[in-house]
């Protein structure tokens, strides 16, 4: 299995695409997996849950708003699994923002959250490697809006591009390390985190994804399940060199027009 070796943290690792590539990694033969998240009982129950599959899977507190979570996070994940080899940036803030409405504390929340705090936890994740001279792996979960976005999606576009081109850069900066990093640009997923979304900012019905869906191109939603082997395959060895890739995952093509 191509995982076998895969010693993972993941953060924002309890539910949704996070919770799935945790998921597949076990699934693919990881032994060794530590999930963080902001919610102590969900994070505890979901890793007793993957525990269960024959994973030792640990939780750490973590809220990538608070910058001293971020090194934190990957230290703690490291004194429990050993030295790490792979790193997964999948949680994230969806709040509402406008050209016209955004607030400087929207504003700034939503770049300390999906920049600046996979920033810092890339950073101390390849200082440990590089501290034990190991190759590594980083899959960041970024979004189809950093191709542009909705009109209410401003701020939230600009903190996925910033953490696209970060993507890149590091990439570029440790590839001679052996430390891959690569993104994957998601499309509009059916996850419990959209679910409260749309219901707090849109005032979705319960039925809002049924509706959704039909009036989708293969009539769903981005699926967690579909896009968490992609994750686990760039994090595995079986990806080889293949780094500073943003990859799409939509049904939706950018810069396509109607015809």
């Amino acid at each position: 299995m191509q995982n076998t070796d895969t010693r993972a943290v993941i953060i924002g690792g309890t539910q949704g695409l996070g919770l799935a590539i945790a998921r597949q990694l076990v699934a693919e033969g990881c032994q060794a997996l530590v999930i963080a998240g902001r919610d102590r009982g969900k994070g505890e129950a979901a890793a007793a849950a993957l525990s269960a599959l024959g994973c030792k899977a640990h939780f750490v507190v973590a809220d990538l708003g608070r910058l001293d979570d971020c090194s934190r996070a990957i230290a703690e994940a490291g004194r429990l699994v050993g030295p790490l080899n792979a790193l997964v940036n999948a949680a994230a803030s969806c709040a509402r923002g406008s050209l016209m409405d955004t607030t400087p504390e929207i504003w700034t929340r939503l770049m300390d959250i999906n920049a600046r705090g996979p920033f810092f936890t890339m950073q101390a994740f390849v200082r440990q490697a590089l501290d034990h001279g190991m190759p590594a792996s980083i899959v960041n979960i970024v979004s189809m809006v950093i191709h542009c976005g909705q009109s209410y999606l401003a701020p939230y576009a600009a903190s996925k591009a910033a953490l696209a081109n970060l993507t890149r850069n590091t990439a570029q900066a440790h590839r001679r390390d052996r430390i891959r990093c690569n993104a994957i640009a998601c499309g509009w997923m059916d996850t419990p985190g959209e679910d409260a979304t749309q219901k707090r900012y849109h005032a979705a019905p319960d039925n809002w994804l049924e509706t959704a869906e039909a009036g989708q191109p293969f009539g769903q939603l981005v699926k967690p399940g579909e896009v968490a082997p992609l994750a686990a395959y760039l994090l595995s060895p079986q990806s080889g060199v293949m780094t500073g890739a943003i990859i799409d995952c939509d049904q939706n093509v950018a810069g396509a027009y109607p015809e």
